[in-house]
């Protein structure tokens, strides 16, 4: 450590809110450039390089073979598939001297595509799997969390290329084996969950959430079965359509200064008409707008959600995708009288040509109270089906802790995660987009259909330190970690020496040794640079070696013991050995 072009830090940096960036900063992992961009240290780049070689030894025993392909790209490969358009501000956009658009790539469907039209022709070629491990980039909105959420991330993508619906299965399974062993091999706990598509498109996608209470990601499992998904992804369970005939005729009600669901709950109940109300009862309709990517102009969507739920923005998004959503603004209501904030109904969405959509429980047959489209005035008994017709359903309303599970097996609970991998069966977007055709045994043409495969080496990264620290630092597992051991002299002299001569003969065994060989050092600061660097076996040459004795410590568990000097290299490489 004399040498090595390190310096660990005693506070957090001030931007830092989650643990894997503060320790990643303050162990000098690595460094900020700019906003979401980062250098990797000596040490940071060896973890990240160790992250990755995982990934490439699973990705290679199921036949993958690596590639690199460039980060920059003219944009007509993304004109193709019309995500040039949907990428919106996401993607980084640049142009030449001769005034030609380009992006830097966050995924690379379309290359890959291209590249395996230009080269494979026959049934006989196929399947194939190609991969890379390298920079992506996305021009994110507010870059934190450190490498987390950042706007240039190490990436692991690959993509799959088959002939027929049975072989994209396989190479679909083949893929999620291969993460669970990655994940399990680097000792992270992580659930599989559905997910949707977004931007990648296809028919069926799996997110993999190393769980964590910092992640960025709520997802719901459910107590009745193995059940799990990411909450955009979650289906609410429909009431089955009930007869409209015999239902009460809708009544519009003067309700004044009931703007909210609970003021007008308290003047049903007040109201002496017979009922008990609750917000479950009231239909609470959410204005929206949203804008098609490549569109100047915003369109005004009505949402109608159960009275006692909220809308859920990332489950709205996620809905609406690619569309940008955005709440109304006083300029819209402003604009748009008809639009009587607190007291809007279906029925003034619908009579102005607006897209009103509902959440599923809002289905043929449910009464409802809601707003009547004046001031002051509600309606109730408005039932759907009779009264008003929505012009679809959409998944919008909040998940929460106890609803039913759409398998119709137990309730959800919701845990947090972080996302670490994704695999898609993105079908024949792609392949339609490129006519990626082979000629079948019968001579005929097959369009090729396609998965692609992501996992973020640097998430990953972060993601073990989420999982793995405490309050001294990192605790690295040991198939990623900087080195096997680290060995600490402290004081002058002999115990220097020693140090080195232990780490040359455990470096002579193939025990990787991150040694500290610094003089002029206290012991107490080496020992906290050591826990907070976190590497997983300690040997500590210190005042014991004039009796022949050093300490061995295990950084998880925080447990040492006293070993004779003729024995430490045997003893320290068999713990390696062991794990």
């Amino acid at each position: 450590m004399s040498t090595l072009f390190l310096r660990t830090l005693r506070e957090d940096p001030a931007d830092a809110e989650v643990p894997s960036h503060k320790l990643m900063v303050r162990g000098g992992y690595v460094r900020r450039a700019a906003p979401g961009v980062y250098s990797w240290m000596p040490l940071g780049k060896i973890v990240l390089d160790n992250v990755a070689a995982v990934i490439r030894e699973e990705m290679n025993r199921i036949g993958g073979q690596e590639m690199l392909l460039p980060t920059l790209l003219p944009s007509d490969y993304y004109e193709a598939t019309g995500r040039w358009t949907e990428y919106g501000d996401a993607l980084f956009r640049l142009k030449d001297r001769k005034g030609g658009d380009y992006a830097l790539t966050p995924t690379h469907e379309e290359l890959f595509t291209s590249l395996v039209k230009g080269e494979y022709s026959s049934y006989k070629d196929f399947p194939v799997i190609l991969y890379q491990v390298q920079e992506k980039f996305r021009d994110e909105a507010r870059p934190r969390a450190g490498v987390l959420r950042g706007r240039e991330f190490h990436m692991k993508d690959s993509y799959s290329f088959d002939l027929d619906d049975e072989g994209l299965q396989h190479s679909y399974d083949l893929h999620r084996q291969a993460y669970v062993r990655i994940f399990g091999r680097l000792g992270l706990r992580f659930a599989v969950v559905s997910a949707q598509s977004g931007a990648m498109g296809g028919s069926l996608s799996e997110e993999f959430l190393a769980e964590t209470p910092t992640g960025e990601d709520t997802f719901v499992r459910s107590t009745g079965s193995d059940y799990a998904a990411n909450v955009e992804a979650v289906d609410t369970p429909a009431p089955p359509a009930a007869s409209v005939e015999g239902r009460p005729q809708a009544q519009v009600h003067h309700t004044p200064d009931t703007p909210t669901i609970e003021t007008l709950v308290g003047f049903f109940n007040a109201a002496g008409l017979g009922r008990t109300f609750t917000a479950a009862d009231t239909l609470k309709n959410v204005l929206v707008k949203t804008r098609r990517p490549g569109d100047d102009d915003w369109e005004i969507v009505g949402v109608g959600v159960p009275g006692d739920r909220e809308v859920d923005m990332k489950r709205l998004e996620a809905a609406l995708h690619p569309a940008d959503v955005a709440l109304l603004d006083e300029a819209d209501f402003e604009a748009n009288p008809f639009l009587v904030k607190g007291y809007v109904g279906p029925n003034g969405l619908l009579a102005n040509k607006l897209r009103y959509l509902v959440d599923p429980r809002v289905a043929p047959g449910t009464a409802w109270v809601t707003g009547a489209d004046k001031p002051d005035h509600h309606v109730m008994d408005l039932v759907c089906g009779r009264d008003f017709v929505p012009d679809g359903t959409v998944e919008a309303a909040d998940v929460r802790e106890g609803d039913a599970s759409p398998d119709g097996q137990g309730t959800l609970y919701t845990a947090r995660g972080i996302e670490i991998g994704h695999i898609f069966q993105l079908g024949r977007k792609y392949t339609d987009a490129f006519e990626l055709d082979a000629l079948g045994a019968d001579g005929k043409p097959k369009r090729v259909t396609m998965g692609s495969y992501g996992i973020g080496v640097s998430r990953v990264l972060a993601a073990v330190v989420e999982q793995s620290h405490d309050g001294k630092g990192i605790v690295w597992p040991r198939e990623i970690a900087p080195a096997d051991v680290h060995v600490v002299g402290t004081g002058k002299g002999d115990q220097i020496e020693t140090a080195l001569r232990i780490a040359e003969e455990l470096e002579q065994r193939g025990v990787r040794v991150l040694v500290d060989d610094r003089k002029g050092v206290s012991p107490g600061v080496k020992f906290t640079d050591a826990e907070l660097l976190g590497v997983p076996t300690g040997l500590i040459v210190g005042k014991g070696l004039s009796e022949g004795v050093l300490e061995l410590r295990d950084r998880a568990s925080g447990e040492s013991e006293e070993i004779a000097l003729d024995a430490a290299v045997d003893r320290v490489a068999s713990a390696v050995a062991a794990g």
